[in-house]
């Protein structure tokens, strides 16, 4: 345990859910860990609690302004027992990178990641073992100044809490369809797509419920300038297979930086399937999709991993995708990827950190 925070063990622990029926961030652990900011005084007061409500003041500022950043990450139990998180570094990192677009204080990398060591270690036995199964991480901050005015808070609140979690779709990996987004935009270049922010998501809502009402699982969105290049596919990247070759959006200003992504890209690489991240439009993808080349397409991210793509609506055209049946490549990315993640697979890539 690190002599940098306290632990304070609950007097009244939970009862663990069915391990076959979690559903996606339904059920929380009994611990969190939380960490203090005061302007003057830094982040201070790292501890790991019992989980509990929150006291906030109405006019704390994240209620107003929208200060607010998260990440999301996993922790496996090997069949062995090791408990793995897969590249926590980089979840850290990229919060980091998501404070400074909202002028939140730098956090000590270091440390909340041995405060998320030790809390997964206090809340272990809350890990599943069944398929498909891990332990959601979710660190995020508050701003908790109470004044309103429109103006970076001198106060933050750290927390990182836990979630048992099954599959994110309940279907598994059968292949989604997508509405091509034509009016909403996600984001723009200058603005906070590159962060993870919880506005992002508030403003992507809208969006999302009126592709349910038409049957769709979620949606494309395209770039918020010329609403002509591919950005991203509900909350996660996106990857496509053309004649032989994957393609995904490059980051360009707008669109976040996912792990799984980056993961994915190395895998890809490491198996010498052609990669490459550039500009595409959806007139190219509709294209690819009438002469036969568009081969496969599938999102990323840490809840998903993998989701499929079997079907595209653009302007009431129906683009079907491998017959709407999973690809070959986007089947061997969910295993490689899940397989080093909980063990079963050769890390050969330094990517996860034994608890």
């Amino acid at each position: 345990m690190s002599s940098q925070f306290t632990v304070e063990k609950t007097q009244h622990p939970k009862t663990k859910p069915d391990q076959q029926n979690l559903g996606f961030g339904k059920h929380f652990t009994d611990h969190m860990f939380l960490m203090n900011y005061t302007a003057g005084e830094g982040w201070h007061d790292a501890r790991i609690v019992p989980y509990a409500p929150l006291s906030l003041d109405p006019a704390a500022m994240v209620f107003h302004y929208g200060q607010a950043v998260f990440e999301g990450l996993k922790a496996y139990k090997t069949e062995g027992g090791r408990v793995l998180l897969f590249r926590p570094d980089q979840n850290l990192e990229r919060l980091n990178i998501s404070n400074e677009r909202l002028s939140i204080p730098q956090i000590d990398e270091a440390l909340v990641l041995e405060g998320i060591k030790e809390l997964v270690r206090t809340d272990a036995d809350w890990i599943p073992t069944a398929e498909g199964t891990s332990l959601y991480i979710r660190p995020f901050i508050i701003a908790t100044d109470a004044a309103l005015g429109v103006h970076p808070s001198p106060q933050y609140l750290l927390i990182v809490i836990l979630s048992p979690v099954g599959a994110y779709y309940p279907e598994g990996l059968k292949p989604v369809k997508i509405n091509v987004e034509s009016e909403y935009v996600r984001a723009v270049r200058g603005g906070t797509g590159v962060a993870k922010t919880a506005g992002n998501y508030a403003a992507s809502l809208r969006a999302q419920e009126e592709a349910e009402k038409q049957g769709y699982a979620q949606v494309l969105w395209l770039d918020g300038v010329e609403k002509k290049y591919i950005e991203e596919v509900g909350s996660m990247n996106v990857f496509f297979k053309i004649n032989g070759e994957v393609v995904t959006p490059a980051l360009n200003g707008s669109i976040l930086s996912g792990v799984t992504r980056r993961s994915i890209i190395q895998i890809l690489q490491d198996k010498e399937i052609p990669v490459v991240e550039r500009r595409i439009s959806i007139e190219e993808l509709y294209e690819a999709s009438v002469n036969g080349t568009l081969e496969e397409a599938f999102g990323t991210g840490t809840a998903a991993v993998i989701s499929p793509i079997g079907e595209l609506n653009w302007e009431d055209k129906q683009i079907t995708i491998n017959k709407g049946e999973i690809g070959q490549v986007s089947q061997e990315l969910y295993d490689t990827l899940t397989g080093i993640q909980n063990g079963k697979v050769k890390d050969t890539f330094g990517w996860t950190f034994e608890v």
